[in-house]
């Protein structure tokens, strides 16, 4: 059994760097934490590199015998529970953490949903995680993101995804108007949030359609504007003019998911 006591050590450092966007993409991996979520990992058959275990946490019996069980059959190293601190991204670690194989060799998009869902320079990791999350939660299997938009295996996006992030293809778009020209082709239509129209959330049909979420700050594009069908928007009887990019986003998708029960 590998043990690692020493913050020196190159394979520490690897982890430590993980943390790094850009060394995530030259590695093609990306670090998952806790129990639930390595768990999760083994579950949907993500593609494990390494599980690491702090080695005092084990003893404590924080993880199952069935969980247990599961990680032995993967690569695992031990780590002191200095070390694991060390690496670790929360505040109260619960010892274990796993290194994850990006999914994004899969670049082609699936046509055969209702609905597909684009990010347009969403920011902000804890909307993009809690959006993933939602997109998971009304079976959609993919989400297109702009290259602006925050990155979807930042440890903050990953941990708030609760597993999500296994299941929904993250499609990255090099240049979003062209992709969703792409999209229209296969007979989508594009449909953007805007306080300029009379059209509602509840006033169209969530058929063969494209949901744009804009940027926190300053909505959709005025290019990707352009390019719209349909414009919609949520109606509001408070004061407040705006809501959180996720919020929104779970709003409109749960308008789709009460017109299919419908139906």
């Amino acid at each position: 059994m590998q043990k690692i006591s020493s913050k020196d050590n190159e394979f520490i450092k690897h982890i430590k760097k993980l943390k790094d966007k850009k060394y995530r993409d030259l590695s093609n991996e990306y670090i998952i934490e806790g129990i639930k979520l390595v768990g999760e990992a083994i579950q949907e058959n993500a593609n494990i590199k390494q599980i690491i275990i702090c080695e005092e946490c084990e003893k404590a019996e924080n993880i199952s015998k069935e969980l247990m069980y599961e990680i032995a059959k993967e690569e695992c190293i031990y780590v002191t529970e200095k070390v694991f601190k060390y690496i670790s991204e929360v505040s109260t670690p619960q010892g274990i953490l796993a290194i994850i194989e990006k999914n994004n060799n899969e670049k082609e998009i699936d046509y055969s949903q209702d609905i597909i869902v684009a990010l347009d320079d969403v920011q902000d990791p804890g909307n993009l995680g809690t959006i993933l999350r939602t997109v998971d939660s009304i079976g959609l299997n993919q989400i297109l993101v702009s290259k602006g938009t925050a990155d979807a295996y930042n440890p903050k996006v990953v941990r708030s995804t609760m597993g999500a992030i296994f299941r929904v293809k993250i499609v990255e778009c090099e240049d979003l108007e062209k992709t969703l020209k792409e999209v229209k082709k296969h007979k989508f239509k594009v449909v953007v949030s805007s306080l300029q129209t009379n059209n509602t959330i509840y006033d169209i049909d969530y058929k063969k359609k494209v949901i744009i979420i804009g940027n926190e700050a300053n909505g959709v594009e005025q290019h990707i504007q352009k390019m719209a069908d349909e414009k919609i928007k949520i109606p509001m009887i408070g004061k407040t003019e705006s809501l959180n990019a996720s919020v929104a986003t779970g709003i409109i998708l749960y308008e789709y998911v009460r017109q299919k029960l419908k139906k």
